[in-house]
């Protein structure tokens, strides 16, 4: 993982970057199971959407380890 991404010349921190990406990620997985009907089988929504984004963006933070 990179340490800063330059955008327009302002900084910005990889892991800022890699949290809005999952944040979006996220939005899409929460829409699609809800239509799915998966959060009937769910105890607690709110919990199983923190664990999904902290699973999603683990997931880049790997893919991107390498940069």
């Amino acid at each position: 993982m990179i340490g800063e991404v330059e955008i327009y010349g302002v900084y910005f921190p990889s892991l800022l970057i890699l949290m809005v990406l999952a944040f979006g990620v996220t939005a899409g997985l929460r829409i699609l199971l809800g239509q799915l009907g998966f959060y009937k089988l769910v105890w607690h929504r709110s919990l199983m959407n923190f664990a999904l984004y902290v699973i999603v963006l683990g997931g880049f933070v790997v893919l991107t380890r390498g940069w």
